[in-house]
């Protein structure tokens, strides 16, 4: 410890030690974040700029904030999910970055808003968010202060929805970068991140062999994809639901079985739903389901399961049978009753019950989110008010380091093959 006084609210100041630890280990899997740290400290494009970070604070994250810092800015962060943070990491930012950090694993949902609150008291000029609570907050809340914010990044697909919603709506105030979307993050990050992070999240919580399980993966967007391949992998017999024809045709030739939920709800053993919509598994659901049925999220909030729906049938037949495992029965309809366990209370089971996405992949997304904060801040007052994507030479030179650093060689066109790209009279 520095004999600092604690900038923020955090679980335990003492564990900066462990935190200082983690966040070394995941730095040298991410050699791409590292090198623009290391510019952004000789050429400081975000001198002087309060940032507001609403991000799972995990020691991925730590080692943005400090990329974020070596640019010259003034950083607080709160937690984007109650269940996310790694508290020594947190105690390592406080101790030994002093940043102000207002996040602690197991915050109650009064807390969660009161460190968004606290985050927004720095008057931020730029955000960046993990579901859109900050800028929902901001929007709703403290309207004033919009006029203060240059732009702000959104890390996740459902923060973009939203932020989708508010654009359609005309109601938001400033340019926001859809990092998301950028292929850079969802083709890797979402995909094999989250299809990584699950099936760690599920074996951890329950030590379930997952070969031979029937195993239900509600979503086949990127994160679904990523669910279900690591699921086959494991040997798992994989269905995939979904409501988009193009995605269930995708996950059909993909060699992967497509139900309905209210067929597939029979059979599944283990179900992960990863849509970014809300009461995907819900009571119709719950009351056909297989003894002993494990239930997990892994879209950002804890609504795709309609956990109300699932302890109102259980009434008070419910118990805490693991860590981060809770044991609803229910009664069956031929009078026999069915235990169905959820898992981490319905929030990301990744990052509740496991570490969340490998470093090794994170470095691609806060590469996005740096160099999306060095964009706007450049283009400032240029971008209008709305939702914009990570411009094209970002994604390219982000792959570019990335490559490099995997010691990873690609070909280069020769000039007669950047001609015939360029040409439209060569034909058959």
């Amino acid at each position: 410890m520095t004999g600092r006084p604690v900038i923020g609210d955090i679980a335990d100041p003492s564990l900066a030690s462990l935190g200082r630890l983690r966040i070394a280990w995941a730095d040298a899997e991410m050699p791409v974040l590292r090198s623009i740290r290391e510019r952004f400290e000789r050429e400081r494009p975000l001198d002087g700029l309060v940032v507001g970070v609403c991000l799972h604070v995990t020691a991925e994250t730590a080692n943005f904030l400090k990329t974020l810092k070596a640019g010259g800015a003034t950083v607080l962060v709160c937690a984007s999910n109650p269940l996310s943070t790694q508290d020594d990491v947190a105690a390592s930012l406080v101790a030994d970055e002093h940043i102000a950090t207002f996040a602690f694993r197991g915050e109650s949902h009064e807390r969660y808003y009161s460190h968004i609150d606290a985050v927004l008291d720095g008057h931020p000029q730029l955000t960046m968010d993990d579901g859109c609570d900050l800028v929902s907050r901001l929007h709703q809340v403290r309207p004033q202060q919009l006029a203060e914010v240059i732009g702000g990044t959104e890390d996740t697909r459902t923060g973009v929805i939203r932020l989708r919603a508010m654009e359609a709506a005309k109601v938001l105030r400033y340019p926001i970068v859809a990092v998301n979307d950028a292929d850079t993050k969802h083709l890797f990050d979402n995909r094999h991140g989250t299809g990584q992070s699950t099936i760690d999240g599920i074996v951890r919580a329950t030590n379930v062999l997952l070969a031979g399980k029937r195993f239900v993966v509600a979503g086949y967007g990127f994160c679904g994809k990523g669910v279900a391949a690591r699921a086959r992998g494991m040997g798992a017999l994989v269905t995939v639901t979904e409501i988009d024809s193009l995605r269930a045709l995708e996950a059909v030739t993909d060699g992967f079985e497509v139900q309905p939920m209210a067929e597939a709800a029979r059979t599944g053993e283990v179900f992960v739903t990863v849509t970014g919509n809300k009461q995907v598994l819900r009571a119709e659901h719950f009351g056909v389901m297989r003894d002993g049925a494990i239930v997990a999220n892994a879209g950002h909030f804890d609504v795709e399961i309609d956990l109300v729906g699932l302890a109102r049938m259980a009434g008070g037949r419910r118990r805490i049978v693991r860590p981060l495992v809770e044991e609803f029965t229910v009664a069956a309809g031929d009078g026999s009753f069915r235990r169905i366990l959820v898992l981490a209370e319905g929030r990301l089971v990744n990052l509740s019950a496991a570490e969340g996405h490998p470093a090794a992949v994170m470095d691609l997304s806060f590469a996005n989110q740096a160099l999306a904060a060095e964009w706007l801040v450049e283009d400032r007052g240029k971008l209008a008010n709305g939702v914009h994507p990570v411009p094209a030479m970002v994604d390219a030179k982000i792959a570019k380091l990335k490559l490099e650093t995997m010691g990873v060689l690609i070909d280069e066109p020769t000039a007669s093959q950047k001609a015939y790209l360029a040409s439209w009279t060569s034909g058959t």
